[in-house]
């Protein structure tokens, strides 16, 4: 995350990253469902420079092809969220 992210702005990229884990996404339907002008919200390109997704090329090699992927970085950042939220879940001794 960079300086000045907000809890907001945390848990909505920790949602695009689940989003993206839960099936493969052609980087046209992560565009259509991600893509804001909005410079506060920031989710697709925050997961792009962090290193937290990646775009991997189809056998096709068309654009709608292209699939986004989680790096091991997203997948760490994820299960450490699920740790997390697992853990505040548990009862303290």
């Amino acid at each position: 995350m960079h300086p000045g992210t907000t809890d907001a702005s945390a848990a909505l990229l920790t949602q695009f990253l689940a989003w993206v884990d839960r099936r493969t996404r052609t980087y046209n339907e992560t565009m259509d469902a991600w893509r804001t002008s909005c410079p506060r919200i920031s989710v697709w390109e925050d997961a792009s420079l962090d290193g937290l997704v990646a775009l991997t090329e189809g056998t096709s090699g068309a654009q709608g092809s292209v699939k986004v992927t989680l790096t091991q970085a997203g997948m760490d950042r994820l299960a450490a969220w699920r740790a997390a939220e697992a853990d505040q879940g548990r009862p303290t001794c």
